[in-house]
């Protein structure tokens, strides 16, 4: 958040926790809001259409009024059964909007799994790739090696088509924990410093409902890692499985996992609904006696 948190006690602060990222090292000592920004005509959970690079410019800026700390901006759509993209299709569609908001003083995120959609985000001086596929394509770890940017690693399991018809087997975690063991194996040997990195266990790709809740129940299991984890719960189809809500719907069950998943560690909230999640966030703070100034 872009506030200034105090101890309600005036004791210590926790430990401060840096992500380094292209232009700025973000404090995760408090967790943050990422906003997204979906320039897709598909995605599944979006009840807001940006047909227009203009609308989504207006929707950038209502997202950091009302706290956003990054901004996540992705041209493909990785809803389950989702056809891919080429990376000039997806290039077009991010690109007018990237080159008006990387003049902005706020952390750009880019949502993408093309090396070279990566290089040119990277070149216009972008913060943050965050990779579905966590640098799995062929060129993708070339891609960010020599940059300074922040990279999201998130679990997959199968691929956007099809992983919703073959969902993961087995214990989740034991599978999530071993991916991640490999890829950061990758990402060491490439160099790339572990202070840019953070994780996602990748709610709803690839996982049953059963799974994904289990992921929530289990997710402390994942800071042996000893790196951020960034959830995302907003608006998925898990929530709808248990509450019986539609997807414009689903704020309330959104908010609930969002508190759920900050209590087990996560420090950055991808979400759709910025001043919402920022209010749930507020009383988490008070609980833990973190007062705003």
């Amino acid at each position: 958040m872009n506030l200034e948190l105090v101890t309600h006690n005036m004791g210590p602060r926790p430990h401060v926790a840096l992500w380094r990222t292209t232009r700025f090292e973000l404090d995760l000592s408090q967790p943050r809001v990422m906003g997204i920004l979906n320039l897709t005509p598909d995605s599944f959970s979006d009840t807001t259409t940006l047909a227009t690079d203009t609308q989504a410019i207006a929707h950038a800026e209502k997202m950091v009024d009302a706290g956003a700390s990054i901004l996540d901006i992705g041209g493909e759509s990785t809803r389950p059964g989702a056809a891919a993209l080429t990376h000039e299709q997806e290039w077009r569609r991010i690109s007018g909007v990237l080159k008006q908001l990387i003049n902005w003083n706020i952390p750009l995120s880019v949502d993408t799994y093309h090396p070279e959609t990566m290089a040119k985000a990277l070149d216009l001086g972008v913060d943050i790739i965050n990779d579905v596929w966590a640098l799995r394509q062929a060129g993708s770890i070339e891609a960010v090696a020599t940059s300074q940017c922040g990279i999201c690693m998130m679990h997959m399991h199968g691929e956007p088509l099809s992983m919703q018809l073959n969902p993961m087997s087995g214990d989740v975690m034991d599978s999530i924990e071993a991916f991640f063991h490999q890829q950061l194996a990758k990402t060491d040997n490439a160099g790339i410093q572990r202070s840019r990195l953070l994780i996602d266990p990748g709610i709803g790709f690839g996982k049953t409902v059963a799974q994904n809740f289990e992921i929530l129940r289990k997710q402390q299991q994942l800071l042996k890692f000893d790196l951020p984890l960034l959830i995302g719960w907003s608006n998925k189809s898990s929530l709808g499985a248990v509450s019986g809500l539609p997807v414009e719907k689903r704020l309330a069950p959104s908010l609930a996992a969002a508190v759920l998943a900050l209590e087990r560690g996560a420090k950055i909230l991808r979400v759709h609904a910025v001043a919402e999640t920022i209010a749930a966030l507020s009383v988490w703070q008070a609980d833990k006696g973190f007062l705003r100034q």
